[in-house]
């Protein structure tokens, strides 16, 4: 049986590896065998299905995947942990050949031995986000995602429209599944304790509103909605439309208001608003694969300015 790691052999095994955590990359070690079992049970993956791990640290999760017969592609931007993780596993009885170490960034990494489905990970709180879209942008195979983030962090990532906490996080990461916020964890379970608490949020992939053109025209109308957040999105867009008249063109091609806000918006409006033709900035494909919104083959509800379907 996998012995998994606890408060002590956390402390002797940085000790043994001169590693002391640090900020620049977010190292918080999980301690408490109870709470790894817990993550590995709320992921619900298939048997033997394989796992992404962001930042394997020490080992601890990645030891209650492999107790559980998941075979982990661990990527880790330490050099140190990296090149230890494969004794630590031998070590508390693991399978290390269920085990493939990557020792590099995770917003760097492009390419794997295997195509992705499922990422279990304790993300680093400084690049949780970005990491999570950069997986998700660039292995479409991934179908689960759970993954322990400040708790204020997957707050924001599983925020619906209209609460005060829903932005450019949760707008981008519904592009590919709907997300929930699935536990919490006590800080208390971390060494170094962090200052915050956190929470587990996953997704469940369901199929994208579109192809990889219209993506990049929607992430581009988000950042702009969002980009003056207490704007209207006749203001708010009126950069990327060419002109505030251009905007609310664009609005009322959509069906939306152009009184609304950003913070209103559902993900399906916002593609709305970007299969409407407009000119694009230059780091944008130009193209516009989808048809014209009043052909879409779900017709969308216009959204007034005080945030009620009409």
């Amino acid at each position: 049986m996998v012995k998994l790691l606890g408060a002590g052999e956390i402390r002797a095994l940085a000790g043994r590896f001169d590693v002391s955590p640090t900020k620049k990359w977010g190292q918080n070690f999980v301690h408490d065998a109870n709470t790894v079992r817990k993550i590995v049970t709320a992921a619900k993956l298939s048997p033997a299905e394989s796992v992404v791990e962001i930042g394997p640290g020490l080992g601890s999760l990645t030891l209650g995947l492999l107790e559980q017969g998941h075979p982990v592609t661990a990527i880790e931007i330490d050099p140190r942990l990296a090149a230890k993780l494969p004794a630590t596993v031998e070590e508390h009885d693991a399978r290390a050949g269920m085990l493939t170490v990557v020792h590099g960034d995770a917003l760097s990494v492009t390419e794997l031995t295997a195509p992705p489905t499922a990422v279990v990970a304790n993300l680093p709180y400084n690049v949780s986000v970005p990491v999570l879209i950069h997986l998700l942008e660039t292995f479409p195979t991934i179908r689960r995602v759970l993954v322990m983030v400040q708790a204020e962090v997957g707050q924001r990532i599983a925020a619906e429209p209209g609460s005060k906490i829903y932005g450019v996080p949760s707008v981008k990461v519904a592009w590919w599944g709907d997300w929930n916020i699935e536990g919490t964890i006590s800080r208390r379970v971390f060494w170094p304790e962090p200052n915050v608490d956190s929470v587990l949020v996953g997704m469940t992939a369901r199929a994208t509103p579109g192809d990889e053109s219209l993506r990049r025209r929607t992430f581009a109308v988000v950042d702009a909605a969002f980009g003056q957040r207490r704007k209207t999105l006749r203001q708010a867009l009126s950069a990327l439309a060419g002109s505030t008249s251009a905007a609310a063109d664009l609005c009322e091609a959509a069906g939306i208001d152009s009184r609304a806000r950003g913070e209103q918006l559902t993900l399906a409006q916002f593609v709305a608003l970007a299969s409407v033709p407009y000119p694009l900035p230059p780091s944008l494909p130009h193209s516009f694969p989808h048809p014209l919104p009043h052909s879409l083959p779900h017709p969308l509800p216009p959204v007034s300015a005080d945030n009620s379907q009409i």
